[in-house]
Formats: C-alpha cells, structure tokens, sequence
C-alpha cells in the first residue's frame, strides 16, 4: 500500500522509533491514553464543542448580516448606482472564498495539527473583516469578503474536530450543535445587521463581527487542546528524540514534512473523485445547502418590496429560519444517534449508511418547501404564510445536512478533514454561483415558476441518500479511503 494511502495513524508509528538504555524499543509502548482526546472528560469535551459552535456562529453572522443591506451598501459605494449583480456577490463571493481555504486548511491540519491551523485562520478572519469595515470600493469589498470566506476553518474542521473527540455513536448530538450554529448567526445576523446599520451604520455591522471573533480566537489560544491524534504522536516523538542524544538527526523529517504535506493537499481531490458515493452526495449536499443563501437573497427583496417591510424588520424576519432550524437540530439531536444504534442492533460497531434516514426525509420535504415559498411570493399571500415556509425550509435543511456530514466523518475516518474539504469545496462553489441564477429565473418566469424550476431540479436528486443507504456499504468497497468504514 503506498503512503498516499495508508491511514494517517500508521506511518506516522512507524517511523516513531524510541530508544531506551541505549536499545531500540518498539513503537507501540508509546501509550495513548492520557493524551487520546476521546478519553478526555466530557465536560471539556463538550466545551470545546460549545467554542466550535460559537466560532461558526460569528463567521456566518458576519458574512450574513449585511444581506438585507447589501443593495444599499452597493449604492452608497457606488455612489448611488444599484447593481444587482454586485449585491448578489457581495454575499455569495464568501462561499467562492470559503472553496479555496479549504483546499490549504484541512492538508495542514493533517500535517501540523488543528490547533495552529484553527488559530491561524481566526487571526486572518479578525483581519480581513477589519479591512472589511474600512472598505471604500464595492470591489475591495468584495475581495475582503473573499478573503473572510478563505480564512474560515470551521466549516472543514469542526466535524473532523468532533471525530477526533467522540466515538461514532455519540457524534450525532455534537455535530447537530455545530451544524446549528452557523445557520442560527445566519438568521440572527440580519436581524441584528438591520437595527444596528439604521442606526450606527454597516461598517459598525462587520466591527461588531470582527469583535466576536476576536473574543473567540481568545478563548481558542487559552482553551483549546489539540486533538489531531498524529500531531500529538508527532510531538511526543520529536520531545522522544530530543531526550535520546542517540537518536541521530539528519533532516530527513523536514523533507518527509514536506512530502506529507502535499500528499496531504492533493489528498482532497483525491478522496472525493475517487470515491463516486462521495461525490453524487456531495453533489446532493451542494444543491440543498445552497438554498440556505436562495432564501437569503431573495427574502429581503420580498419582504421590502412586495410586503414594505423596513430592513430593521426584513432582519427580524429572518429569525423565522432559527425557528425552523432549532427544532431541525432538536429532530438531530434526539435522533441522530438513536437511529444509528436502533439500526445497527445488537452489533459492537454500526455503519456509516445508518446515518442516513433524516436525510431521506429532507431530500422531499426540502424542495417541496423551495417551490412553496416561491408561490406564497407570487400570489402575495400573507407574511405568515411566507415566514411559515421559511421555517420548514430551516427545519427540512437542517435534517438533510447535519446527518450528511455525520456519514461523512464516519465513511472516511482518518481520512475525514479531507473528505469534508471535497464536499465543502463542492458546497461552496454552488452556493456561490446557483443563487446568481435566481434573479434571471424569477425575473422571466416570476418567483411561483422561477422556484419551481429550482425545487424541481433539486427533487431529480431526492433519490440519492436512500440509494446510497442501501447500497453504499458495497459501494465504499470500490475506494481506498472508505473501504474500511
């Protein structure tokens, strides 16, 4: 088996000698026990869960408060020229950003740990939405977004994070948490955005962003451990190596260093195109996830010019999507890990395809909710109405993601950070150019015919986790990296 594809935990043992009385010892009496964050209290580990979710809050709170104002931040920088287009982008651009980070956060994660990468990355968001605020151009707006979006590790880490920590059969709780949270600072942050750019302004809106995550990146350096199990090898073998002066040095480390980490860049692409059960569903979480910013861009349009809503009240509406989301999180949170259980009887250990069921269930209920909401719209029936589809539009989205990436981090195992790159890179990518087809769709076609045409599409890709419930555990056999799961 190459080294490409040998699970992380191996080579790094193996070349982990340790010397004792002037004798080479054997690897495995290097013990893992203290150290192995899944033996770590559960009352630090769920601290550390609470930090993950309260890092996705604030990046998403960030990157959607300024939606019900982003037509008007384009006015007042264009100097009172609208452009759609740029606002659309002014919102969706974060994704495009949030595809590229990825690509350089899990690889390094794998090879120096998630603790300096996760710190890292907070550095760089608290920066970039500064320069954020202190904008003066829409497109040095737009490329400071992208740069936010770039430094976000969270969405790629935080479900790797709680493999790390948990075992398979109590991670459903922990992911539902911080799959919760950023669609909670997506729904709050408008509302919050609305009040205080009426009164103070929006670049106060990013200010008040680049605070929180300042506050996090606090609680991050003094806090968090790192739970990566082969950077905590790593480091007891070098402080090994340190302590034997026998143990000759020759920088062959640096050089596999090197190695590992671009085996570890490439790895991504690499997991996702070589496994086709990865990628139909990644497929699949990309077209639901996006809907999250369909909804986004278009309500604040809806709400100001069809129902005359204010943008302090067009935020608050909004809340109706944490309403929906909550209890989706709640159905999660009570169920996930039941149905693994239920379904794997009285086996020692379930497979990754009992995850699956809720997913199933969203994969209707999403775009029937897509294609209701358009219509509400269209025949401008009341508020209520329209609020109501939105928070089944959370709740169905809800169920049909989180347990997606529960599937995920249990199919891929060691490999699960780059797994969840592929499939992120895939989400963002379509949350940032499928809502751009929003404006031409409704604009011909009108919002009942427009979301129509998107919650079909959507529908064609219903089927996709209950084929794989049924036939993933043969198909994973036909990749490397999901093979053993």
């Amino acid at each position: 088996m190459s080294k490409a594809t040998v699970p992380e935990e191996e080579p790094l043992l193996a070349s982990l000698p340790v010397v004792e009385n002037g004798f080479q010892k054997s690897t495995d009496l290097l013990e893992f026990d203290h150290d192995n964050p899944k033996n770590w209290p559960n009352a630090y580990k769920w601290a550390i869960v609470f930090l993950l979710a309260l890092m996705a809050f604030t990046v998403t709170f960030t990157c959607i408060s300024i939606v019900p104002l982003a037509g008007g931040i384009v006015k007042e920088l264009e100097h009172g020229a609208p452009n759609p287009s740029a606002s659309t982008l002014l919102v969706t651009i974060w994704e495009l950003g949030e595809a590229v980070g990825p690509l350089l956060i899990a690889p390094l994660s794998e090879v120096i740990g998630r603790y300096p990468v996760m710190n890292g990355c907070n550095v760089l968001f608290v920066v970039a939405t500064i320069f954020a605020g202190l904008s003066r151009s829409t497109s040095a707006l737009i490329a400071m977004r992208a740069f936010t979006g770039a430094a976000v590790a969270s969405n790629v880490l935080n479900p790797a994070i709680i493999g790390d920590m948990f075992e398979a059969e109590h991670r459903g709780s922990a992911m539902s948490m911080v799959m919760f949270a950023p669609l909670v600072g997506g729904a709050v942050g408008p509302a919050i955005g609305g009040l205080v750019a009426q009164t103070f302004g929006w670049r106060s809106v990013l200010f008040i962003g680049a605070g929180l995550a300042f506050i996090c990146e606090v609680l991050f350096l003094t806090c968090f451990r790192e739970t990566y199990a082969v950077a905590i090898l790593r480091k007891r073998s070098r402080e090994v190596r340190q302590n034997c002066v026998e143990y000759p040095v020759d920088g062959t480390e640096d050089h596999g260093d090197m190695e590992e980490l671009w085996l570890s860049i490439t790895r991504p692409a690499a997991v996702l195109f070589s496994s086709w059960v990865l990628l139909i569903l990644s497929l699949f979480g990309a077209v639901q996830f996006s809907y999250f910013y369909v909804m986004s861009i278009t309500m604040a349009d809806i709400l100001q010019n069809m129902y005359g809503f204010s943008p302090a009240l067009t935020g608050t509406a909004f809340l109706s999507f944490s309403i929906g989301s909550t209890i989706g999180v709640f159905i999660c949170h009570t169920t996930l890990d039941r149905i693994y259980i239920k379904l794997r009887g009285g086996q020692k250990a379930g497979i990754p395809e009992y995850r699956l069921p809720l997913s199933i269930i969203g994969a209707v209920f999403l775009p029937l909710s897509i294609v209701a909401y358009g219509w509400v719209a269209q025949l401008h029936l009341p508020v209520a109405l329209l609020l109501l589809m939105v928070a089944f539009m959370g709740l169905t989205l809800l169920i049909t993601v989180i347990p997606l990436s529960a599937y995920v981090v249990d199919a891929c195992g060691a490999y699960s950070a780059s797994a969840l790159t592929g499939v992120i890179v895939t989400r963002c990518l379509m949350g940032t150019f499928l809502p751009l087809t929003v404006n031409p769709l409704t604009h011909r076609f009108g919002y009942g015919w427009g979301f129509t045409c998107i919650g079909m599409g959507s529908l064609i890709l219903a089927p996709i986790p209950a084929l794989i419930m049924r036939y993933g555990q043969k198909w994973r056999q036909r990749c490397e990296y999901t093979r053993s799961a």
